[in-house]
């Protein structure tokens, strides 16, 4: 039995959706912090738990009988270590098998703020003895797009990577990858970094969605503090617009998420999908 945390999110439904193509439903278990939001998921048979991070009480019951589980990084700005504790302490409760982890590139050594609670959930899940694999995530592509009405209304993306590069990949890539891992053989061990096959840089990604909705749609690049000022002044909280426009920073810097190792497209056994299809679906909706 698979157990995959967050099932409800946009993660979690691929790879309950890939596990889906090659085993039956009720070998899978939803663990999700609100399981009326999963109600498909238990009309396809799909076994639906409640697994609330910051409720401890439910999580040993969630991952009892699973062998196999794969744990969502928490969507929480700060605190999700604790989180991810509570989720480790229980599936070391219920004897599961293998502990797959969302983890970010190359997590152990990144400069981004962002990685110091993915380093911590890793060291973390080692020392539990649980057996594990670390799929250590760059961006997703989906996510450079959020702001896209913005973009094309105003004529123009920002941030703060300069002509740094991201080897993002679509969602969709890293949910094959998860669901990969979790039912290959002796993945124990594993650490993959996971990317996107062709990098790209915020510049190059404004000119392919103004190349593609024929609109005039360039990069402004910012320093660090102004554009986590901007961030903060849209309504992002504080320490999510910090760790953000940190992030941009050390893409420029330090180029925390470039990754030209090609693990994704090996573990999924195809290419992964290029920025230009991602943008393709997006401007169609």
């Amino acid at each position: 039995m698979y157990a995959i945390t967050g099932a409800s999110g946009q993660l979690g439904r691929l790879v309950v959706q890939e596990l889906l193509k090659t085993h039956s439903p009720g070998e899978i278990v939803a663990a999700v912090r609100s399981p009326e939001k999963a109600a498909d998921l238990a009309a396809l048979g799909v076994v639906v738990r409640h697994a609330d991070y910051d409720l401890p009480e439910t999580l040993d019951a969630a991952f009892a009988g699973v062998d196999k589980a794969l744990l969502i990084s928490s969507s929480a700005v700060t605190g999700r270590f604790a989180q991810h504790e509570a989720v480790i302490r229980a599936v070391k409760n219920a004897g599961v098998g293998l502990l797959a982890y969302t983890s970010m590139l190359r997590a152990d050594t990144s400069t981004a703020k962002l990685a110091i609670e993915h380093n911590q959930t890793e060291q973390a899940i080692r020392a539990s003895g649980t057996p594990w694999v670390m799929l250590r995530n760059a961006w997703y592509t989906e996510n450079h797009l959020l702001s896209l009405d913005a973009a094309l209304a105003h004529g123009a993306f920002v941030g703060a990577a300069k002509n740094g590069f991201f080897s993002s990949a679509a969602r969709i890539d890293y949910a094959v990858a998860a669901a990969g891992a979790l039912t290959g053989e002796d993945q124990a061990g594993k650490v993959y970094e996971l990317a996107g096959d062709d990098s790209f840089t915020l510049g190059e990604l404004a000119a392919e969605v103004a190349r593609q909705s024929g609109k005039a749609v360039v990069y402004n690049d910012m320093s660090e503090a102004d554009y986590k000022a901007l961030l903060v002044s849209v309504g992002l909280p504080e320490p999510l617009a910090d760790m953000l426009a940190d992030a941009d920073a050390r893409v420029a810097d330090d180029g925390v998420l470039f990754d030209g190792g090609r693990a994704m497209s090996t573990l999924i056994g195809r290419p992964t999908i290029p920025m230009r299809h991602v943008v393709e679906q997006v401007l169609r909706g």
